[in-house]
């Protein structure tokens, strides 16, 4: 088991690895990014007219697109961008930039970190400045605290704007390059990915990633807590129920009940009882997890709200798990029921109770527990559709934005986390299916 366990685990981030990278060539040449979004922004304000001038200037220059791919790496190759966001390879930070004038070979350029300005000269090959001042220091200074400094030519920067709108035409690339100067850019580099603990900023929010999961996170564990206790305090002893009473009135009726429940989508069901039971009838809130003013009440007063408006979505949550634990019980304990061993156990002078409990039980609960892996990352992620529904702010919720948004910050991170709970929940069952069927053996 020990050599089984600690295989699957070096096997976890070559899955993980996998998955990103999959994911990060999508979300790398699927149209509608960060800089496309900025883009369309900006074709909506010029066309417009009037109201957008009413309303300010919104026209986006070519430094914020710029500043915004080198925010997400955009304009690094997909392999290294890749890296970068891994944390294996440093990525450019603190990037300062300035134009030489017109005819010029030199230019002053203030670093971002300091303030402090550096005066530089343009090679007269290669792309590496001749630092000539450096405020406050000497020449070297910059060097020694690890500041990088380039030269773009024209060339360059048309390039990587004929990059940014997918234009091949020589033509178009030296017009444009014709309209630019040349320009100083000053950088640090710095590793800065996920194996530093770094998920990177969002491009919708403009925070860090990993403070938006961590508060919403909480919220999903809530939901998915209570509706795993609810589903197999219920659905076990129902399921049991079901076998031994198989035919008879009890599990006719509870069978329509639980097909019923299966056919109907959480989120659907959620859209039905917002409508009901939320808008007509009034019973229940109709979105979100707390009523305004939750902070100022007392203790008991916070419980009876959250439990207020924790009914609605729970019952969402339960109600496809919950049918399908049932059925899975009851079919396996009907299917155990009628093995020799059983008959053996009664003919032996075991009571049908003892053999229920005692032995049939739990080869019964064996495939129950190859579900850990789905269980555990719903637990973890939430359930996406439903949280839409209800306006309830958890993971998946924050998903289902990112989605929407093409957050490829929160894309990535959403993935990374959901895929490893996924595959740890995975592991657990083995687990769990070798504690409780002692013929499985890994080793």
């Amino acid at each position: 088991m020990k050599t089984y366990i600690i295989r699957r685990l070096l096997l976890m981030p070559l899955t993980l690895i996998g998955v990103t990278f999959l994911v990060f060539c999508v979300t790398r040449f699927v149209p509608g990014g960060p800089v496309d979004q900025m883009m369309q922004e900006q074709t909506m304000g010029a066309l417009s007219g009037e109201k957008a001038t009413a309303q300010g200037d919104s026209n986006i220059s070519e430094e914020d697109l710029e500043r915004l791919e080198e925010q997400f790496n955009l304009q690094e190759r997909t392999g290294i961008a890749y890296l970068q966001w891994l944390g294996i390879l440093p990525k450019k930070t603190l990037i300062s930039k300035a134009e030489l004038p017109s005819g010029g070979n030199e230019t002053v350029l203030t670093l971002s970190d300091s303030g402090r300005f550096v005066r530089l000269a343009k090679p007269e090959e290669g792309t590496s400045p001749r630092l000539l001042e450096y405020q406050n220091g000497d020449a070297s200074e910059p060097a020694r605290e690890g500041w990088m400094f380039a030269i773009e030519t024209p060339r360059d920067r048309a390039e990587r704007w004929a990059k940014r709108l997918d234009k091949t035409d020589e033509t178009a690339i030296a017009d444009k390059a014709a309209g630019y100067r040349w320009r100083a850019v000053a950088w640090k580099e710095d590793y800065d990915g996920i194996l530093q603990g770094s998920f990177g900023n969002s491009f919708k929010y403009n925070e860090p990633v990993w403070d938006m999961i961590a508060e919403r996170i909480p919220v999903s564990l809530y939901f998915g807590i209570l509706s795993a206790i609810i589903t197999y305090a219920v659905s076990l002893p129902l399921g049991i129920m079901k076998a031994i009473r198989h035919k008879t009135w009890f599990d006719n009726i509870t069978s329509v009940l639980i097909f019923l429940g299966y056919a109907v989508p959480g989120f659907a069901l959620g859209a039905v009882l917002v409508v009901y039971f939320g808008a007509r009838l009034e019973w229940f809130p109709l979105c979100g997890l707390t009523s305004s003013g939750f902070e100022h009440m007392g203790f008991w007063a916070q419980v009876r709200d959250l439990a207020h408006h924790t009914v609605l979505p729970l019952v969402c949550y339960v109600i496809s798990t919950f049918a399908v634990t049932t059925m899975m019980m009851k079919n396996n304990l009907m299917e155990n029921l009628s093995s020799d061993y059983i008959r053996t156990a009664m003919a032996k002078g075991v009571t049908f109770r003892q053999a229920v409990y005692g032995h049939a039980f739990r080869n019964s609960f064996i495939p129950l527990a190859t579900t850990l892996g789905t269980l555990v990352s719903t637990i973890i992620a939430g359930s996406m559709l439903i949280e839409r529904v209800f306006d309830i702010q958890g993971f998946g919720m924050l998903s289902y934005q990112a989605l929407m948004d093409k957050d490829y910050s929160l894309i990535m991170a959403s993935l990374l986390l959901t895929s490893f709970f996924m595959m740890l929940g995975n592991l657990l069952a083995d687990i769990v299916v070798a504690c409780v069927d002692p013929r499985v053996k890994f080793d």
